[in-house]
């Protein structure tokens, strides 16, 4: 196989990153998962050490040295320098306006149905399982604490974060709570600005920078009322607000084709996590509301059974 110089394009053309885009389906599992790690998370790894991009893959030294190889590059130098002329390349033709590298989630120009398919499988499931893995078991007890005597809890949210917020909503209205979800922004600047000691907002933004869900979660810090976020972003604006940070995986590149479908995922899983911590805390009255609610809300949408 031919062998690049330093920075030059990887085999088979294209950069780097387009290089293992089109071989990850057919790697190893092993190797895979070195692939799946670099698409997703390009900008770190290509400032760690093959040291460090071993330990975040779950992988050997040696197993990162068999990728290189694999890839048709010449030392793990080269890699890390391709990933950086990859994140500079997709930069550079965004801030112009053209054509971005990756349409969405990794997918190219050429690919096919089945290799679409399984780059929004795998990263569907990468971000279940990343953000399944940093969840902070201490947190989550705390933010459960702060449901425990809630009054009521509001979902603020903006864009596709709202499927997030309205299972949240279903969830915990089934487990008892009084719950308000609005998509109007203005709606939820407004309710921010009634809430008190005794409710919970819970704040679901990827970036932890949307405006509007910013502004609604210093006006429910303002009012006394506790705080919840749900963010990809620890450093972000959302993240120092909240009484309580719990963070999601976060998506490479999502700037350059707008919200992401995939990266909801890990938004869902905290939800379904949060619920499910409260439930556990009030098994009985949980239990009582579920066959209240499924009774009055549920069971005449099911149809009737024949006989």
């Amino acid at each position: 196989m031919a062998v690049p110089a330093e920075g030059t394009a990887a085999p088979g053309g294209g950069n780097v990153l387009h290089q293992i885009t089109r071989r990850l389906p057919y790697l190893p599992s092993a190797l895979r998962q070195i692939a799946e790690y670099l698409v997703a998370h390009p900008t770190e790894a290509q400032a760690m050490t093959i040291t460090q991009l071993a330990s975040a893959c779950g992988v050997a030294e040696s197993t990162v040295s068999r990728f290189v190889r694999e890839m048709g590059l010449e030392s793990y130098h080269t890699l890390r320098v391709g990933l950086a002329e990859a994140r500079f390349a997709a930069t550079r033709t965004a801030a112009g306006g053209g054509e971005a590298e990756f349409v969405y989630e990794g997918i190219l120009r050429d690919d096919a149905a089945p290799a679409i398919i399984g780059k929004i499988e795998r990263s569907s499931r990468q971000a279940l399982t990343r953000t399944a893995r940093q969840v902070d078991a201490e947190a989550l007890a705390e933010a459960a604490a702060l449901l425990d005597e809630a009054n009521a809890l509001v979902f603020c949210s903006m864009g596709a974060s709202g499927i997030a917020a309205e299972e949240g909503v279903m969830r915990f209205t089934r487990a008892g709570k009084k719950c308000l979800h609005y998509r109007d922004q203005s709606v939820q600047m407004m309710v921010a600005t009634v809430l008190a000691p005794g409710d919970v907002l819970i704040a679901i933004s990827d970036s932890g920078q949307t405006t509007a869900v910013v502004e609604a979660t210093r006006l429910a810090v303002d009012r006394g009322a506790a705080t919840i976020a749900i963010t990809a972003a620890p450093k972000s604006p959302l993240a120092r607000l909240a009484d309580v940070p719990l963070f999601t995986s976060n998506v490479e590149g999502a700037g350059l084709y707008g919200e992401s479908v995939t990266s909801k995922w890990g938004q869902l899983l905290l939800v379904d996590i949060l619920y499910a911590t409260y439930a556990a805390r009030h098994f009985d009255e949980t239990l009582h509301t579920l066959q209240e609610t499924y009774e009055a809300g549920i069971r005449h949408s099911r149809g009737r059974r024949r006989p």
